[in-house]
């Protein structure tokens, strides 16, 4: 076996790999299906806020954002007040976060539209919805 024949197929198969990863099953989807683009989403960083644990000892409120943004120019104008949001996301979070009992849960359908209420008004328009992933306290 010539091996210097086998090392030349190595960027080729490099290439094809790329590809592969590019084409992931959920643009595939949504292509096919009609949904919304790919790049609607927005993914933001997690946004933080002190609570009281059920020890009496201070964690954290951890909330993971992102927005879905389908109309173009409202896309960029999100991206532009990306400060903005997190700032207004981080009051709101704060506030959350000073209302939840030590060891408590926080209210998950409260926080999320308040959150919406926060983005819709820092935006000055509807069309953006806010996604949660995760809230976690630890």
């Amino acid at each position: 076996m010539n091996r210097r024949a086998l090392f030349a197929l190595v960027p080729a198969a490099g290439a094809l790999a790329v590809q592969a990863l590019r084409a992931t099953p959920a643009a595939a989807a949504g292509a096919k299906s009609g949904g919304a683009p790919a790049n609607s989403y927005i993914r933001l960083p997690t946004v933080t806020a002190t609570v009281t644990r059920h020890d009496g000892r201070r964690g954290v409120l951890s909330v993971e954002a992102g927005i879905d943004v389908k109309d173009e120019e409202l896309r960029a104008r999100a991206v532009q007040e990306t400060p903005r949001l997190r700032a207004a996301w981080n009051d709101v979070v704060q506030r959350a976060a000073a209302g939840v009992t030590p060891g408590g849960p926080p209210d998950v359908e409260r926080l999320h539209r308040d959150l919406q209420r926060a983005t819709a008004r820092t935006l000055a328009r509807g069309g953006a919805v806010f996604l949660m992933g995760s809230i976690t306290i630890s």
